[in-house]
C-alpha cells in the first residue's frame, strides 16, 4: 500500500545569473513509497533532492503536480499532513537556555501531546543528556536529538535530510542502528543523502536524481545489476573506515 503519491512534482525557482528567468528545480518528478518503506533520494548538490522533501513536508509551495502522504492532499490539507509525519532538518536551532527534556515537552505541546521526554530520549540513546542543553552535545548526538524532536507527535513518515553529514564513522553507524530500528517498529522513512555506503545499506529503494529529474528507481541490488554488473574484483581486506572501528574500539553491529 502507497502511503505517499507524487506526480509531476515541479518546483521552479528564479535562476540566480537572471532574476527575471526560471528553471525547475525539481522537474516533474514522479515516484510512489510503500507503506514501511525506507525510501533513500541519493543525488549531487542541487540535484533536488532537500526542494523535493521541503514540497512534501508542506516547507515549501508545490508550483506544479501534486503530492499526497496517508491519503491527504499536501497542498491543501498541509496541516493534517503535519500531524502524521517528522522532520528532520540538515540543521536546527534550539532555544538554548532549556535542557533537552524541556524542549521536547514544548514541541510535544506544539501538536496538543502529552510526551514522556525520557521514552524519547531512550530511543534515541540520550537519557543521560536528559538535563544538558543542546549546546552540550556532540554532533552525532545532536543529531539523534534533532530524531527526537521529529518523533514528538508519533508520526507514520519520518523525513531525514542527509542526515549522517559531518558525522564521525562511530555516530553515523549509531545513527543507521536508530533509523533501522525505528523502521522495523512500522514507521515508513523517507532520507536523502549523498553518502552512497548509507543509500546502499539502509534503503528498500533508491531514486536517483539528478538536474531536477529522476534518472533512475529501484532497489539497491537491481540497480547494481543494472548499472554496475560488474564490479572491481573485490578486495582482500576493510576500509579506512573499518580501521578506525577497530582501533577505537567500536565494533560494527547489524
Amino acid at each position: 500500500m502507497n502511503i505517499i503519491q507524487v506526480s509531476q512534482l515541479i518546483k521552479t525557482y528564479p535562476k540566480p545569473e537572471n532574476k527575471k528567468e526560471t528553471f525547475n528545480a525539481v522537474d516533474g518528478i514522479s515516484f510512489n513509497i510503500e507503506e514501511g518503506e525506507i525510501y533513500g533520494i541519493l543525488g549531487p548538490n542541487g540535484a533536488g533532492k532537500t526542494s523535493t522533501l521541503e514540497m512534501l513536508e508542506g516547507l515549501n509551495d508545490i508550483d506544479g503536480g501534486n503530492a499526497s502522504i496517508g491519503g491527504l492532499d499536501v497542498a491543501s490539507d498541509p496541516f493534517k499532513v503535519k500531524k502524521i509525519i517528522g522532520v528532520q532538518l540538515q540543521a536546527n536551532e534550539y532555544f538554548d537556555r532549556i535542557n533537552l527534556s524541556e524542549l521536547l515537552i514544548l514541541f510535544g505541546k506544539l501538536y496538543s501531546h502529552e510526551v514522556d521526554p525520557l521514552e524519547l530520549l531512550k530511543k534515541v540513546d540520550l537519557v543521560d543528556k536528559s538535563n544538558a542543553k543542546p549546546d552540550e552535545l556532540s554532533g552525532g548526538q545532536k543529531q539523534r536529538f534533532s530524531i527526537a524532536c521529529a518523533l514528538v507527535n508519533d508520526p507514520k513518515v519520518l523525513f531525514l535530510d542527509e542526515p549522517t553529514t559531518g558525522l564521525d564513522p562511530q555516530a553515523k553507524r549509531n545513527l543507521w542502528n536508530l533509523i533501522r530500528e525505528l523502521n522495523t517498529a512500522g514507521m515508513t522513512i523517507v532520507l536523502t543523502t549523498h553518502n552512497m555506503e548509507e543509500a546502499e545499506n539502509l534503503c528498500d529503494r533508491i531514486a536517483i536524481m539528478d538536474k531536477g529529474k529522476v534518472i533512475a528507481e529501484d532497489t539497491p541490488e537491481s540497480l547494481i545489476m543494472k548499472y554496475a554488473s560488474q564490479p572491481p574484483t573485490a578486495p582482500l581486506h576493510g576500509n579506512i573506515e573499518d580501521v578506525f572501528l577497530v582501533l577505537t574500539g567500536h565494533e560494527l553491529r547489524d
